[in-house]
C-alpha cells in the first residue's frame, strides 16, 4: 500500500539519576565523593533511507521512543547513555512540528534531522564539588525527555510528472517506456497512488511519475486534490498528456488551460516549470484532433498512441533533453533542515493564585535530590538567580510569601537581597 502522509507520536529519552556516595580516605569523616553521573538520554532522529518508498510502517507503529539513560552509581561508575532513535523515511519526507511548521525537507542520502533531544543525564556529587562545597550530599535528578506528535509528508523525487485528467494514458504510457506495470483500465481514477518508473534512453536515463489524474477544482480538494498535486513539486518537467478521446468532456485546448491553472492555484512555482505537451490517443483518430487554438496554446507539441507505439521515442528524446537542461540551469532542490532558534529559557505565568515558572532551564536548576539540605537549596537558589528567576517574578509582580511552582515543586517567593 502506498501512504504518502501520515502523523507519528515520537519520544525522546530520559536522563539517568545521579547518585550520592562517598569513598572512605583516611581520617576524613565522610570520605571522598565518589557518586557518579546518571546517563543522557536518547534522542530521536529521522534519517533519509533510499530503500523506502512509501510511509506505510507508520500506519501500523505511529508510536516510537529513543531508549532512557541509566542512573549513576558509587565508585564514580556514569550511567549508560539511553540509545538514540534514528528513524528511517523514504527520500522526499518533509517533517512538520505540532505547530505546522515545516522543521525539514529530507530528499538526499545521509541527511538527516534530530527532531527530539534526549533528556540530560543528573550529575553525580563527584562532578557537584565547589570551592564552597568540598563534600556534596545530593545529586542532580535525570531530566525528562520530550514528547511530540509529528506529521510526515512524502512528495515523490522524480525528474518529470505526467499530469492529466483521469484516463488520459499516464499509466499506459510510463508502463510503455519504463519498467513500471501501473494498473490499467478502461475507466477514470483508475490510479488511485503514484507510480514511479526509470527510463532509459540510449545513455541516458531519467525518473517519471505517474501522477493519479486531476480533475477541475483539484488546488481546492475536490477529488484528491493536495494529495497529489504534493508529488508534482519536485519534478524538473512537467508532462501534460491531453486526452482527445470522447471519454473527456473538455476539449484539448480547455483541458490545457484548466491543468495549468490547477498548478498555478497549487503552487504558482509549477506553472513556470519546463513543460511539455503530447496529445494522447492518436490512434484512435484518422485525422489530428489538434486545433489551431491548442496550437496557440503549445506549438511544440506532439502526437503520441502509447497503445500503438507512435511518436515515444520523440517523446522520452524531449523529456531528457529538458530534464537535463533544468538540472542545469534550476535549483537541485537538495533539501534542507531547518536550524530553530532555542527561544526563552523559562516563562512565568500565573494560574489560580500561584506562580508558575514554566522552562526545561529552571527546572534542571532545581532538579536536585533532596533540597530539604541546605546546602542544595542554596545551589536552587543561586542557580535560580543567575538565570533570572528572581528579578522576572519581581517584574511579574511577585510578593514575599506567594506560592512559586517549578515542575512539581511549590516554593514560597522571598523578596531578593536587593542591597
Amino acid at each position: 500500500m502506498f501512504i504518502d502522509q501520515v502523523r507519528v507520536h515520537l519520544r525522546s529519552g530520559n536522563g539517568g539519576a545521579g547518585a550520592v556516595s562517598f569513598r572512605q580516605v583516611g581520617r576524613r569523616p565522610k570520605g571522598r565523593p565518589a557518586g557518579g553521573s546518571g546517563g543522557r538520554g536518547g534522542s530521536v532522529l529521522l534519517a533519509v533511507d533510499v530503500g523506502m518508498s512509501t510511509l506505510q510502517d507508520f500506519r501500523r507503529r505511529p508510536h516510537r521512543a529513543a531508549g532512557h539513560g541509566t542512573h549513576g552509581a558509587s565508585d564514580l561508575r556514569n550511567g549508560r547513555q539511553g540509545e538514540d532513535l534514528v528513524v528511517p523515511v523514504p527520500p522526499g519526507t518533509v517533517v512538520i512540528d505540532e505547530d505546522d511548521r515545516i522543521i525539514a525537507d529530507l530528499v538526499a542520502t545521509g541527511q538527516q534531522v534530530t527532531v527530539l533531544e534526549g533528556g540530560r543525564g543528573g550529575r553525580g556529587n563527584a562532578a557537584l564539588i565547589s570551592p564552597a562545597n568540598r563534600a556534596p550530599t545530593f545529586c542532580e535528578q535525570g531530566e525528562y525527555g520530550t514528547e511530540a506528535w509529528f506529521t510526515l509528508e512524502m512528495k515523490l523525487v522524480a525528474d518529470a510528472a505526467l499530469i492529466g485528467f483521469p484516463n488520459a494514458g499516464k499509466s499506459t504510457l510510463i508502463s510503455r517506456v519504463s519498467a513500471a506495470r501501473p494498473k490499467i483500465a478502461d475507466y477514470p481514477f483508475t490510479t488511485l497512488v503514484p507510480n514511479l518508473g526509470v527510463v532509459m534512453i540510449d545513455d541516458r536515463s531519467f525518473v517519471m511519475a505517474d501522477v493519479p489524474g486531476l480533475v477541475e477544482g483539484a488546488a481546492e480538494g475536490r477529488g484528491l486534490g493536495h494529495e497529489f498535486l504534493r508529488h508534482c513539486e519536485r519534478a524538473l518537467v512537467l508532462v501534460f498528456l491531453l486526452d482527445p478521446s470522447p471519454l473527456q468532456e473538455l476539449s484539448l485546448e480547455r483541458q490545457y488551460e484548466v491543468l495549468e491553472r490547477e498548478l498555478r492555484m497549487h503552487d504558482p512555482g509549477l506553472a513556470e516549470r519546463p513543460r511539455l505537451v503530447a496529445v494522447t490517443k492518436r490512434d484512435l483518430f484518422v485525422e489530428s484532433p489538434v486545433t489551431g487554438a491548442l496550437l496557440q496554446l503549445a506549438p511544440d507539441l506532439i502526437e503520441i498512441s502509447s497503445v500503438a507505439g507512435q511518436g515515444l521515442d520523440d517523446l522520452v528524446h524531449r523529456i531528457a533533453d529538458a530534464v537535463d537542461l533544468a538540472a542545469r540551469t534550476s535549483d537541485p532542490g537538495e533539501g534542507y533542515v531547518l536550524h530553530r532558534p532555542l527561544g526563552a529559557t523559562f516563562e512565568v505565568d500565573r494560574v489560580d493564585g500561584v506562580w508558575v515558572v514554566n522552562g526545561r532551564a529552571a527546572e534542571r536548576a532545581v532538579a536536585l535530590n533532596d533540597l530539604t539540605l541546605s546546602d542544595a537549596a542554596l545551589l536552587a537558589s543561586r542557580r535560580l538567580s543567575r538565570l533570572g528567576v528572581d528579578e522576572s517574578l519581581r517584574r511579574a509582580g511577585a510578593r514575599e510569601g506567594d506560592e512559586v511552582r517549578i515542575g512539581d515543586l511549590v516554593f514560597e517567593y522571598s523578596e531578593p537581597d536587593l542591597g
